[in-house]
């Protein structure tokens, strides 16, 4: 823990691990971030293939879109229920140990998935409940790699650190998983639950060979749940500038996987592709952010912070708009290759920066607190999507999106002009906690 985490503020050497993205020279990682980035890698790629195949068993079971979107909606929605406590038990337990259960949990649920589709009562009941639970272990892993990966990286490498997880995730949810879950799903259907399960059971041997864990001083005083709960959350909702990131994060999260969850019924109803043809697009996707997150460094610091995020945003309104309005198969895999050029730059930006100025003793409840608004949107936008593309098509679900983002890209251009961003970080007195 930093000296100065009584009065709330971030050490001045955690202050100095981002700085616009200039790196002079590839920085070492180490063999403990290596074995964590296998261990996402190969998690990326089965959790890939599960998000190929739950829509397309949906739409095999139902073909109502607000039916095929309730599965979105069931693996977001722990995010909302889940995300303070999850915080909490981030910042109190053995984050190694913790990641290794949840791993395991997340391969029996699968594994029943995949048995219940054998087996035949493989429903949606079924599904929704298996969706809950895996959205479950969902908020604890992915807050949980965000907080722990300061202390088993280098200060120097942590803006390329994040840079590479997002790379590999993306390429594995996105491009790999996809394409093999659903050539796994024309084989037979239980086959990608199946994949996955067994990818959680290599991540989790792979990750309890990690040495490096947080120092015991960087763990809160037991001093009551509600009030250690409550000191995240004041934390960063006195902090203007991350709370500012959390609720912008929350719009475009909101109309992105509105766009999201609706795109199965849009490549079958609109665009006429088999499953294979919808993992392509989802790959395409994938192609996007593998890019984005390969030069994100690159374009921050050409464009500093402010910049990149209104380019961001602008790619993210462009594919949402090429959605609406350009019935084709290549103009929608482009559309998707922006859109995750647009995120992922956006996350690597808003990942360090909390990784930097959140002191670490509150690490855990602050990152906790921003995911849930962040991610309060996911199941909000997945339920909107479902019921907009019901009533009026998939295009109207797009185009509302675009709308959305052009009007985050105009305000973004504005505090841009005003550089709230750099102003913010050379503020040496964060607020109290």
């Amino acid at each position: 823990m930093s000296t100065s985490s009584s009065t709330g503020t971030a050490s001045p050497g955690r202050l100095k691990r981002f700085s616009g993205g200039r790196t002079k020279q590839r920085p070492q990682l180490g063999r403990d971030f290596n074995r964590l980035w296998w261990a996402m890698a190969v998690s990326a790629i089965g959790d890939g293939a599960t998000i190929a195949a739950a829509p397309l068993l949906a739409t095999r079971l139902t073909d109502d879109p607000r039916l095929i979107g309730a599965a979105s909606v069931a693996v977001t929605v722990p995010f909302v229920l889940f995300g303070i406590p999850m915080g909490l038990l981030i910042d109190r337990v053995d984050i190694r140990a913790t990641m290794v259960r949840v791993d395991l949990a997340r391969a029996v649920i699968l594994a029943v998935l995949a048995v219940g589709i054998l087996g035949g009562w493989g429903g949606l009941p079924l599904l929704y409940t298996c969706m809950f639970l895996l959205g479950v272990g969902e908020v604890f892993s992915r807050n949980a790699a965000q907080t722990f990966l300061p202390f088993i990286a280098p200060k120097s490498g942590l803006t390329t650190a994040n840079a590479r997880v997002m790379a590999v995730e993306e390429a594995g949810t996105g491009f790999v998983g996809p394409l093999v879950g659903a050539v796994l799903f024309g084989v037979a259907v239980a086959l990608p639950f199946g994949l996955d399960a067994a990818t959680f059971l290599v991540s989790a041997v792979l990750i309890s060979r990690i040495r490096r864990s947080r120092p015991p001083g960087a763990r809160p005083d037991r001093t009551g749940m509600l009030s250690e709960m409550m000191a995240g959350a004041k934390w960063l909702w006195r902090h203007h500038l991350l709370r500012t990131l959390a609720l912008l994060s929350c719009l475009i999260n909101l109309a992105g996987n509105a766009m999201l969850a609706v795109l199965v019924v849009h490549t079958v109803k609109v665009l006429h592709l088999s499953p294979f043809g919808y993992g392509v697009l989802l790959s395409c996707q994938a192609a996007g952010a593998v890019l984005a997150s390969r030069f994100a460094p690159r374009l921050i610091d050409r464009l500093g912070r402010e910049g990149a995020l209104v380019a961001t945003v602008a790619l993210i309104a462009t594919s949402e708009a090429v959605l609406a309005t350009v019935p084709s198969a290549y103009a929608a895999g482009a559309a998707l290759a922006l859109f995750a050029c647009g995120t992922v730059t956006w996350n690597v930006v808003a990942v360090v920066l909390r990784q930097t100025l959140v002191p670490e003793h509150l690490l855990g409840r602050a990152n906790s607190v921003y995911r849930l608004i962040a991610w309060g949107g996911l199941p909000i936008g997945a339920a909107a999507g479902g019921i907009v593309a019901a009533e009026a098509g998939t295009a109207a679900v797009f185009g509302a999106g675009a709308a959305v983002m052009a009007v985050i890209a105009l305000g973004l251009l504005e505090g841009a002009r005003r550089r709230w961003i750099t102003r913010a970080v050379q503020e040496t007195t964060p607020p109290c906690d």
